[in-house]
């Protein structure tokens, strides 16, 4: 039975999957079940962090494998103090503590809770606990029942309803919405600085800065998801500090997964050592305390150990400037194009989006008889050239190549990327 076959029979069709069956890969290069060779310009969806197979994972696997693979967390696991210890004073660089699970989505479901609890230990006037979030249009933060409801994308509500209560929707980068929305029951804003799944939508300076000081002023949590964004995609470790006039804000709580493990299973949370008041002297990084939280596999030595392998390479390297170098030149050589076909050119770092002309690509016969939207449409067929992409909503397509991509792996893509355009235009009619 082919794979194609075992898929059909025994896998649950949650995905829409493209026809690719991976059966080896390494640096930049993967290989499919018949032999044909990729450029990964999606690496497992901003995963991949130092492409495939690197030897510094091999070799961080492979020790600690031998090791200690697995014990409860009810021990003191040496290497996730280790790699705890680096997130704090290497990553972020202000007081907190961390906490670990398997992926984004338990992630954000940490900082959720840490949100809900912080509202019951500092209620509203009247007494009742504050639980309101609020998310914003475009966002995404998970496929669990909690961070779906916080996910503002009504193509991910559907058929998943009643959603978890808690949680309010506003325009993103609208400082004015912003502002007007905060009431008495409201206790955290939770934003992806860049939003990833949504298109790659950079937050303004000024909105972050609003969302910054409202949550100053009205005792509410700041939360930021940098699960795509964080840790030298964006050409540093933190992606709010690349948008420019925001580097002095500190967050309350801030979430990764993705690149964290470099393709093994990893997540994170990072809490602020602050007082939770004036008049409480606390932590906010103890508040979730013994049975509050937790997790069976988080944080183990052996996934402990491949974060913290990942995250020096990614340091001695020197990959957050590669990071910034690259995607500076890939920016640069799309945009100058004014390609017809390219509507903009949106990103950081090596968290780059491109908008697609969305309604002439589907004008044409063979997108449109395929009932395929654009962005998934010129997905496939960069696929067919040998270039794997990953598409955002409708009309944009992300390169989100491993942080030790060359000039040259870049040149390969952009030529890909330009020739298939160009195939695409010459197929499309004049516009009147």
């Amino acid at each position: 039975m082919n794979t194609a076959d075992l898929f059909s029979r025994y896998i649950v069709p949650n995905y829409g999957r493209f026809p690719v069956a991976p059966v080896r890969a390494k640096g930049l290069r993967l290989w499919d079940e018949e032999g044909k060779e990729y450029l990964d310009f999606g690496a497992g969806v901003a995963v991949d962090t130092l492409g495939h197979c690197h030897p510094a994972m091999v070799k961080a696997i492979r020790e600690q494998a031998e090791t200690l693979i697995h014990c409860s967390n009810l021990y003191r696991i040496r290497p996730q103090a280790e790699l705890a210890q680096m997130l704090v004073e290497t990553i972020v660089g202000e007081d907190g503590k961390c906490f670990f699970c398997n992926s984004g989505a338990e992630a954000n479901e940490t900082l959720i809770k840490l949100a809900r609890k912080y509202g019951h230990s500092r209620p509203a006037p009247d007494g009742a606990a504050r639980g309101e979030i609020l998310t914003f249009t475009n966002s995404f933060h998970g496929r669990t029942l909690a961070t779906l409801s916080a996910t503002a994308q009504p193509k991910i509500h559907a058929g998943f309803e009643p959603l978890v209560e808690g949680f309010r929707y506003l325009p993103f980068n609208d400082v004015e919405a912003l502002r007007a929305a905060v009431g008495p029951k409201t206790i955290a804003v939770l934003l992806e600085p860049v939003q990833g799944e949504g298109g790659i939508n950079v937050a303004r300076p000024e909105f972050v800065r609003a969302a910054a000081e409202l949550c100053r002023e009205r005792d509410m949590l700041l939360l930021f998801d940098e699960i795509q964004c964080g840790l030298g995609r964006c050409g540093h470790w933190c992606g709010w500090k690349t948008i420019g006039g925001v580097e002095d804000i500190v967050p309350d709580g801030i979430s990764w997964a993705k690149g964290i493990g470099g393709g093994f299973p990893l997540g994170s949370v990072w809490v602020r050592s602050r007082p939770m008041g004036a008049h409480d002297a606390a932590l906010l990084s103890d508040l979730l305390g013994p049975g509050s939280h937790g997790t069976t596999y988080g944080g183990s030595p052996l996934a402990s150990a491949v974060g913290k392998a990942v995250l020096e390479e990614i340091a001695n390297a020197e990959l957050c400037a590669n990071a910034v170098t690259i995607g500076a030149h890939l920016t640069h050589a799309v945009t100058s194009w004014n390609h017809p076909l390219v509507r903009a050119v949106r990103g950081r770092g090596l968290m780059l989006g491109f908008e697609l002309d969305a309604e002439r690509i589907t004008a044409l016969p063979a997108c449109g008889d395929a009932g395929k939207p654009a962005s998934i449409f010129v997905v496939s067929l960069l696929m067919d050239e040998g270039l794997l992409t990953v598409p955002a909503g409708a009309a944009v397509v992300r390169f989100l190549p491993p942080l030790v991509v060359t000039r040259k792996d870049a040149e390969q893509a952009l030529a890909v990327f330009r020739r298939v355009l160009d195939h695409l235009l010459d197929s499309l009619p004049p516009i009147p």
